[in-house]
C-alpha cells in the first residue's frame, strides 16, 4: 500500500505539479482500499510524456498481493488512482498459507 500511494504521489508530481491532492485509507472487512486523487487544477507543463511505467507497476503490485487497482480520469476532472488490498494472506495467488477451519 506505501508504495502505490508514493508512485501515485511521483505521478503527480511529475504531470501535475501543484494540484491539490488527497490521499484516503480505509480499512474495510477483509481489505484495506488506498485512494488517491489529484484535483486537475493543473496540466502537465514540464514536457514528461505518458507512457511510463508508474502505473503498470502500481497494477501489478496490487495484483500480486491478490487485489486490482484502477487508475483513469475522474468525470469532474484530475485523476483517481484505487487500490484494493485483500488483508486476507489466504487469498493471494501462490499463497501456500492455509485457510482457516471453521470450527
Amino acid at each position: 500500500a506505501y508504495r502505490i500511494i508514493q508512485e501515485a504521489l511521483t505521478n503527480v508530481t511529475r504531470h501535475a505539479p501543484g494540484d491539490a491532492t488527497k490521499v484516503r485509507v480505509a480499512y474495510r472487512e477483509g481489505e484495506l482500499a488506498v485512494q488517491v486523487d489529484s484535483d486537475g487544477s493543473n496540466t502537465s507543463r514540464n514536457g514528461t510524456r505518458p507512457g511510463g511505467n508508474g502505473i503498470s507497476g502500481m497494477r501489478e503490485r496490487a495484483t500480486a498481493l491478490g487485489g486490482n487497482l484502477d487508475a483513469g480520469p475522474r468525470p469532474t476532472g484530475g485523476f483517481r488512482v484505487l487500490a484494493r488490498l485483500p488483508l486476507d494472506l489466504a487469498s493471494r495467488p501462490g499463497s501456500t498459507v492455509a485457510k482457516p477451519q471453521p470450527r
